[in-house]
């Protein structure tokens, strides 16, 4: 009977899971530049004095739907969305460098730009800081130029441009922090930051939407519930098959 226990509550550990990456993405399905995530598990064999014929599933480094989202236009001179494949180099919480593809940009009161709330960095990995009340354009390349406030259209100055990368598919996860960082290399330690990518482009007055598929989603959610309510009678079913053996037994 322990084996069916294990098979069930394996499936029911695993469905709660898959549920929580499945409510994340409908809670992000608005989210500027958000990558749906995917749930993905593994089989751990469980130690023991007797033989290793028990195993259990445990999730992993949670995976990302790279599909880009369809591109929005707001006209707004700091919004920008990665035309195709890329990424937007910002500096994470900790200081390292991450990287996003939500192009919804900000100026704080300091003229330092923002990608909620992540500091934006330039090609050369420093901040990004733009000149206060200054009309700012952003080319296709990711140079930003800036117009001062009653300045002549000859006296646009180039301020910096975006750091833009594009990194390989399986040199790229999400963290915990809603970001992507390169992936640890074998022995554990971080990654090194990517290197510019000169021919990525973006397209400036429009950001990228959720890649979520909301309908998709709440699909799931219900497959989920369903699922996780027939592994709870599952293991129901077990345990009063089990009573009902034990009682043979005593009679015997």
């Amino acid at each position: 009977m322990d084996r069916l226990i294990y098979t069930a509550l394996s499936g029911a550990t695993q469905t709660l899971e898959r549920q929580a990456v499945v409510a994340n993405n409908m809670a992000n399905a608005s989210t500027p530049g958000f990558r749906a995530q995917l749930s993905m598990f593994r089989a751990v064999p469980v130690n023991g004095d007797g033989l290793a014929t028990r195993a259990i599933t445990a999730s992993t480094t949670p995976g990302a739907d790279l599909t880009p989202g369809d591109m929005t236009e707001t006209g707004r001179s700091l919004d920008v969305a990665i035309d195709g494949d890329g990424w937007l180099a910002v500096q994470a919480e900790n200081g390292e460098e991450a990287y996003t593809r939500a192009g919804g940009l900000q100026m704080d009161s300091t003229g330092l730009l923002r990608s909620n709330g992540n500091v934006v960095l330039s090609e050369f990995g420093a901040p990004l800081v733009l000149p206060l009340g200054a009309e700012v354009t952003i080319a296709p390349d990711g140079t930003i130029s800036a117009l001062g406030a009653g300045d002549q259209p000859n006296a646009i100055a180039e301020i910096g441009r975006l750091k833009l990368v594009n990194p390989e598919a399986d040199q790229i996860a999400r963290g915990g922090d809603n970001l992507f960082h390169p992936r640890n290399n074998e022995d554990g330690t971080p990654g090194a930051p990517f290197a510019a990518d000169d021919t990525v482009r973006v397209v400036s007055g429009a950001i990228e939407s959720s890649n979520v598929n909301p309908t998709e989603a709440m699909v799931s959610m219900i497959e989920n519930a369903r699922r996780f309510e027939m592994q709870m009678k599952m293991i129901s079913s077990i345990d009063e098959n089990d009573q009902s053996a034990n009682k043979l037994l005593s009679l015997t």
